[in-house]
């Protein structure tokens, strides 16, 4: 029987792909994450102390949350089970929990529950895991792709603690697909392959960070040719690698992540960042809509008075983009970022009106001087209203030097760029005029 269920295993094994066979064994033979990992680093002070609590790990896919939760389990000697929150219900959350109590009344130890994809689970699946959780029956390791401070509810979030995980960089994928080559049991020693280095730094490039989608590309490379010795080079592995899937979630991080790098970069006036940002976007099937939208907040937030016409620009730019449509309104979408990058900034306009509000909000009101109520009806002038009010046009280059507000107040600030240091300039003259009634 142990023949057999060595074979068994060995059969197994070979069917799986490179990306799973090459799964670490322990936490040195990990791959990047050092910034959780590496010494003295909280999650390796828990594992070295066999102190494991509630652990959610977010990050993109590829860069190691089930291979993590594994090796926790291992490390720390605890008993292990996994569940997909796409393929489980609660009546199998019920019964991994059934499961862990019963491990905790045998052995004494708390088993690893990991739970991938637990943002799919819904608010009661999440709920029926707290008193668990709480009562430290069980060490629950949740994986997700999602912001889990957007994706898990609450109560959980309180009594886990998150680890991000992140993009492996081109050096860790390079590093272990040549792991992977060498590797005569697990990976594709037993091949006779002459690689060229520059094939591996593309295909590591191309895989964006993704371990899986390097190591499963190398070995696509490798089993698909008939040459004796494999030769891979940048050719070859063009050919292996797949045209990128961009991942994206209309409504999730990546959305709003990147919607905030191309603001940033605009305000910024980075034009080739904010191209890139866009880029990214266009090509993940960003909303046009959303994009222009965005643009035009973003003229008047910005840039303001600095530039009066970013604002008209960015709404040309909304208006054609609705009326051409993609592929064709990409170009005046780049046109008008350049623009807005390049254009002269300014929040004053956004400060003032954040100010005035303020002033609304939290101050005393202020009532309608006399002079400037409305005199057009019956009774009016009985009542004052509009007496002494001084018809502007009819002042000295069109200004009236009498009190509009009744308290002194300043809630415009206009800064010394572009078009509003003339601006700038003319208020204060005006300003000094308007204090000659005083």
């Amino acid at each position: 029987m142990d023949l057999f269920a060595a074979a068994e295993q060995s059969n197994r094994e070979s069917a799986m792909p490179l990306a799973a066979r090459m799964r670490p064994k322990s936490l040195d033979e990990m791959v990047g994450q050092a910034h959780i990992l590496g010494p003295g680093k909280l999650l390796r002070r828990l594992v070295d102390a066999r102190r494991l609590q509630s652990i959610l790990f977010y990050g993109p896919p590829g860069t190691g949350k089930t291979t993590l939760a594994r090796l926790l389990a291992s490390e720390t000697e605890a008993a292990f089970r996994q569940l997909n929150a796409v393929t489980s219900g609660i009546k199998e959350l019920r019964e991994a929990l059934d499961w862990a109590r019963g491990e905790v009344s045998a052995t004494g130890s708390r088993p690893v529950l990991f739970i991938d994809e637990i943002h799919r689970f819904n608010r009661s699946q999440q709920d029926a895991l707290l008193p668990d959780v709480e009562a430290g029956v069980v060490a629950l390791v949740g994986a997700t792709t999602s912001n889990p401070y957007f994706a898990v509810n609450g109560a959980l979030l309180s009594r886990s603690q998150v680890f991000e995980l992140q993009l492996l960089s081109e050096s860790d994928l390079v590093a272990l697909m040549q792991r992977a080559l060498e590797d005569r049991v697990h990976g594709l020693g037993r091949y006779q392959v002459q690689v060229d280095p520059e094939a591996l730094v593309y295909c590591a490039r191309m895989s964006e960070g993704d371990a899986r989608r390097g190591l499963n590309a190398l070995e696509l490379a490798v089993l698909s040719s008939n040459a004796v010795p494999v030769v891979l080079s940048v050719s070859h592995m063009q050919d292996c690698m797949q045209k990128k899937s961009i991942q994206f979630d209309p409504t999730g991080d990546d959305h709003y992540d990147m919607a905030s790098a191309l603001i940033k970069s605009i305000r910024g006036s980075d034009p080739d960042a904010a191209l890139y940002w866009l880029a990214r976007m266009l090509e993940s099937g960003e909303e046009v809509r959303f994009l222009t939208r965005r643009l035009v907040i973003l003229a008047s937030e910005d840039i303001g008075n600095a530039d009066p016409n970013a604002l008209p620009l960015a709404v040309a730019s909304m208006q054609a983009c609705e009326f051409i449509g993609l592929p064709e309104c990409q170009l005046t979408l780049s046109q008008t970022v350049i623009y807005l990058a390049l254009a002269p900034k300014s929040n004053s306009a956004t400060t003032a009106i954040m100010n005035a509000r303020r002033e609304v909000q939290q101050g005393s009101i202020i009532p309608v001087p006399i002079h400037l109520r409305d005199g057009h009806y019956a009774g009016s002038k009985d009542l004052g209203h509009g007496v002494g009010y001084e018809y502007a046009h009819d002042a000295p280059e069109g200004i009236a030097a009498q009190d509009y507000l009744g308290v002194e107040r300043q809630f415009y600030e206009p800064v010394e760029r572009g078009f509003e240091a003339e601006l700038a300039a003319r208020y204060r003259a005006i300003q000094q005029r308007l204090k000659l009634k005083e």
